[in-house]
């Protein structure tokens, strides 16, 4: 497998509705799409997930342009790979930009999956054929909008609840939750929000039989989180902490957390993905897959990682229709009855749509050997 050809897609979509986070809020969405070609002629696709500000990670768009353009493109054009696997060994001496490593790395797999005439989810050791599905539900301006917006979701059949929380807007706003549905399955997304200071606030969430609180505390720490893991009872769910395996086995080996988040893109893309996946099944940590608001190429991705076995636990991975009035894929991923058909076509097990590609495009730049 060699890469002759990539094109960079520069979109910007708008989002049906602002999506708020302790970070902030955001509508639009400016993204990358990588379109590169082997020198047989086929085409494989991946998206670069990054923000255009660096509250989630360093990362940012115009960073992860840079990288993809004076560094990573140039690393794989014209390069023998054997699998997959192999750019992650390439892009070995270029630390961090984890992000625009996974756009790249993403496209190379579904080059390799089509190659191999399987679906990617079947290329990467995926078993399940239907996954579980969850929602994320960002800051709400007010509780009756909060309550209106869940019982929505619970009636599209979505198995788990997740909503952002942060200081002032915890306590009340989950119990609220909990008295208008005193059994969903509910967890709490605090962005790093709090402190060790927190701590008599964050062992008040016991009372709310939590799954999880996702990353509590700082977007680097393990040592705090291992902390306050032994002074709450609801698991503490790693994030932003979790960039890579070795990431993994210290927050595993210190008692950081009882639940690990796998974002494709924040570990640098699917081979990094998957080792972290088989990491934490061998220690018997559940692991499920964050969402960073990927259009169509990025959510099939994350519906083929989902496949895989110690994927126990509902994801963030919602049908195109909850975030995109079109979405850049065909067909749209759909959810029925709170789960996802894994597709068995070959590759992404969609189809790009060049129309929309086109439509929502601001510039593109091609790469040739």
């Amino acid at each position: 497998m060699k890469l002759t050809e990539v094109t960079v897609h520069e979109l910007l979509m708008r989002m049906k509705t602002p999506f708020a986070t302790s970070l902030g809020t955001m509508q639009n969405k400016r993204f990358l799409v990588l379109e590169a070609k082997d020198e047989s002629g086929i085409i494989g696709w991946g998206e670069g997930v990054a923000f255009e500000e660096p509250f989630y990670t360093e990362e940012t768009f115009k960073t992860s342009l840079h990288m993809l353009e004076d560094f990573l493109i140039p690393a794989l054009l014209g390069a023998e790979l054997e699998h997959p696997d192999d750019v992650h060994e390439r892009f070995r001496s270029i630390r961090r930009n984890n992000m625009a490593k996974a756009a790249i790395e993403g496209a190379v797999w579904d080059i390799y999956a089509q190659l191999m005439k399987k679906p990617l989810a079947a290329v990467i050791g995926g078993a399940q054929e239907k996954i579980e599905v969850g929602i994320s539900i960002g800051l709400q301006p007010t509780d009756e909008q909060l309550i209106t917006t869940i019982q929505h979701y619970l009636d599209e059949g979505y198995k788990r609840i997740k909503v952002k929380i942060k200081p002032g807007k915890d306590i009340e706003l989950l119990r609220t939750i909990r008295v208008n549905f005193p059994a969903i399955p509910l967890m709490a997304d605090a962005n790093s929000a709090y402190t060790l200071e927190d701590i008599e606030r964050l062992k008040q969430l016991d009372q709310f039989n939590l799954m999880m609180i996702e990353q509590p505390l700082a977007h680097d720490d393990l040592i705090d989180h291992a902390i306050l893991q032994k002074q709450i009872k609801t698991p503490i769910c790693l994030d932003e902490s979790i960039n890579s395996l070795e990431d993994a086995r210290k927050a595993i080996q210190i008692g950081s957390c009882g639940v690990i988040n796998i974002k494709i893109a924040r570990v640098g893309g699917i081979s990094e993905a998957r080792r972290i996946h088989d990491y934490c099944m061998k220690h018997h940590i559940p692991v499920w897959c964050g969402g960073m608001l990927e259009a169509g190429i990025g959510r099939a991705q994350n519906v083929a990682l989902t496949s895989l076995a110690n994927f126990t636990m509902p994801g963030d991975t919602a049908a195109s229709e909850r975030y995109w009035h079109e979405d850049i894929i065909t067909p749209e991923v759909t959810v029925k009855d709170g789960y996802i058909a894994v597709p068995k076509q070959q590759g992404l097990g969609y189809e790009v749509n060049h129309a929309l590609i086109e439509k929502y495009s601001v510039n593109k730049t091609t790469y040739r050997i």
